[in-house]
């Protein structure tokens, strides 16, 4: 047996002791009297009984174990041209005193403190802050649209709001501050405290309610960590693009540790001292599990990078970050990788810079086409591995495992579960589907340590919207293949399969063979209403940087190229080149947008869009013979 297929095999075994030793890895407070309790919340819950503190694990514990000197986080701002490292000891002394503010205000055990910040090193200490006292975090993407902050406000209640004067973004200034006074008028629920970290290039107006964060920091004593229930949340993160009532997913303090510190050396490889970075923002899932608790429980440094790392002028900016900071692990989102390949598809600005502390390149947040996988691992000459899982997960579902010695890449491929998840593809009744078929991705209940236990204030909505189809599963919402090997293939959400007389397809199979195209940098495809096949796809190219061809030209070779390699069954005839395609601002392309207006709707973008126009070029693209 290889090293993964021993660990998965024994977690199969025995789960539950499987999990208990993966918990050695943490200092409790008290230890837990199960491992798992099945009565508890929506589908059990883990380590019942035990207390700790998750802001020690991450910071007290290496600051007086040894590692204090070490850098535990390092801030590259290309917005402000400023670079700060914060040695364990020293993040751990600023978030202290951070906490001693909202100590100072009243914030304790369980009360919910809203985050709403850019890219700086306050947002991580603010997070920290939080669970130093035992209170709950919850993170919204710095410029989020008023109105959409106030359903969090008003949804959370929070007793205090943590924010800045202002954002960068390229090319201009977002101030914050008007947001967040508009939001808070718009919110049924008021917060008595905001601290607002007051940035040189915009300061803003204060107001009653409001105080300088780091005046009340230098006035404030540091504040001790406070060990709380392993049960108790840690934070709650609301899903992007919600309409309506926002759905906030829960994590725990005990079980996310326990599968963060395990899932760093496990899945990264990653060891105590090693660089990693992940090029996300706090805002997300991807910025809570792998900016800021997982390399920190794991002792290893982590970067946090001010300003998109791709983009207009220097697609180069990702290869200097890792080269200047010695990365070990670089984790970034597919687009990341298809803005670079558009703008520099020979790779030539990575040969300006010193790879050779860089091992490897770990994607996720959407599917990675194989062509884009394949380019960057030709150009890097490093393994580049897809892994996948989603908000509610909290750390990967499936990957290669870095720690267990990465087994063959598959371009396309998702890669195999880790220990703690049984995934399975299952038909519309639940029946479970033989290898190679596609179908609903499902993972089996209990859901393994570290996975969102509930929805904020409702573990009845939680059931409704993951337990409810498939009873004994846990419901992904994407649908995909697993073959002969365990491998996972993840083709997109289910609502991106389409039915095209009679004959069901996955979208992503198709963006797999336009992607393959030598023009094309990415591409998205949806499906339309079609009188006579019910559903017929429809696809939008982006080209690569340098491409001058007739775009008729580019669009007969992609339908002939998707005739050939998936067949006439696709019924694919319509392509449509655009100068991009619109996206959140993690990276994820909007294709519930796009499919509206393919089928004649307004398009009703969610606030997280970064680029309003990009709708406005798809639209123009219909309109083109």
């Amino acid at each position: 047996m290889t090293p993964y297929e021993a660990a998965y095999a024994d977690w199969q075994g025995n789960p539950q002791d499987w999990w208990a030793r993966a918990a050695e890895g943490i200092d409790w407070e008290q230890r837990w009297d199960r491992v798992f309790a099945p009565e508890m919340g929506a589908f059990g819950q883990w380590f019942a009984g035990a207390r700790l503190n998750v802001c020690h694990n991450a910071l007290d514990r290496h600051a007086d174990g040894g590692r204090g000197d070490q850098p535990a986080l390092i801030w590259d701002s290309a917005a402000t041209g400023e670079k700060r490292t914060l040695t364990y000891t020293e993040l751990r002394d600023a978030t202290a005193r951070m906490a001693g503010a909202l100590a100072a205000r009243g914030i304790g055990m369980g009360d919910r403190v809203v985050i709403y910040m850019p890219m700086v090193p306050e947002a991580v200490m603010a997070m920290l802050a939080c669970a130093r006292l035992g209170a709950v975090h919850s993170v919204v993407f710095g410029g989020f649209a008023a109105a959409e902050l106030a359903k969090r406000i008003e949804d959370a209640k929070p007793r205090a709001v943590i924010s800045a004067s202002c954002g960068i973004e390229p090319g201009r200034l977002v101030a914050y501050k008007p947001l967040l006074d508009e939001a808070i008028a718009l919110s049924a629920h008021k917060p008595d405290h905001c601290l607002i970290l007051q940035r040189p290039m915009l300061r803003a107006d204060m107001g009653a309610r409001d105080a300088d964060l780091l005046e009340a920091m230098h006035g404030a004593a540091p504040a001790p960590c406070r060990p709380v229930r392993a049960t108790d949340p840690l934070y709650i993160l609301y899903t992007s693009g919600t309409t309506g009532k926002p759905k906030g997913v829960v994590r725990d303090c005990g079980g996310y540790a326990v599968a963060l510190h395990r899932s760093m050396s496990m899945i990264y490889g990653m060891k105590p001292g090693d660089v990693y970075w992940c090029a996300s923002d706090v805002g997300w899932v991807v910025g809570h599990s792998y900016i800021v608790y997982g390399p920190l429980l794991a002792g290893c440094t982590t970067v946090m990078y001010e300003g998109k790392p791709v983009g207009t002028p220097d697609a180069g900016a990702f290869w200097r970050v890792c080269a200047e900071h010695r990365v070990r692990v670089l984790f970034t989102a597919p687009t990341a990788l298809r803005t670079i390949k558009q703008q520099d598809p020979n790779a030539a600005l990575m040969a300006h810079h010193d790879l050779s502390k860089l091992d490897a390149l770990f994607l996720a947040g959407e599917r990675c086409d194989p062509p884009t996988a394949i380019w960057a691992a030709g150009a890097l000459g490093k393994p580049v591995v897809d892994h996948w899982w989603q908000t509610e997960t909290g750390w990967p579902i499936t990957a290669g495992f870095r720690g267990f010695g990465l087994f063959p890449s598959k371009p396309g491929s998702g890669g195999r579960p880790a220990p703690g998840y049984d995934v399975q593809v299952l038909d519309d009744a639940g029946a479970i589907l033989p290898r190679e078929t596609s179908g609903n991705l499902a993972i089996r209940l209990p859901l393994p340590p570290g996975c969102g236990p509930t929805l904020w204030g409702s573990d009845d909505a939680y059931r409704a919207a993951y337990l409810s189809d498939f009873p004994g599963w846990y419901r992904t919402g994407d649908a995909g293949t697993i073959d002969a090997d365990g491998d996972v293939s993840v083709m997109g959400r289910t609502d991106d399969v389409i039915n095209v007389a009679g004959h069901r397809l996955s979208t992503g199979q198709i963006e797999e063979v336009l992607a393959g195209h030598p023009d094309v940098a990415e591409c998205a495809v949806v499906g339309m209403a079609d009188a006579l096949k019910g559903q017929a796809p429809l696809g939008f190219v982006v080209l690569k940087a340098g491409v001058d061809r007739p775009e008729h030209e580019v669009a007969a070779e992609l339908v002939a190229l998707v005739r050939a390699r998936i067949g006439p069954v696709a019924a694919f005839k319509l392509a449509r080149v655009v100068s991009r395609l619109p996206k959140t601002r993690s990276g994820k392309i909007l294709r519930a947008s796009i499919r509206r207006i393919a089928d004649g709707q307004d398009a009703n973008p969610p606030p997280t869009i970064d680029d309003l126009a990009t709708l406005d070029d798809i639209r123009a693209a219909m309109l083109r013979p």
